[in-house]
């Protein structure tokens, strides 16, 4: 039978602490930019004249 081997461990010290920058950057940087096209993109059509405007459906009582 072929011995198990304990999988590598992760890269320690700065090459860790590079990703996680890295990725934290990247996720404010992502955060940001949809912010701020949420703000300055205009919906693609005005919302139809004959229905009302949309809302959140209120909670049914539990029987």
């Amino acid at each position: 039978m072929g011995r198990h081997r304990k999988p590598p461990a992760p890269a320690r010290g700065p090459t860790r602490r590079a990703r996680r920058a890295l990725a934290a950057g990247l996720t404010g940087a992502s955060a940001l930019i949809a912010t701020a096209l949420t703000l300055t993109v205009e919906p693609a059509a005005p919302p139809a004249p004959d229905r009302a405007p949309a809302t959140a459906p209120e909670p049914r009582a539990a029987r």
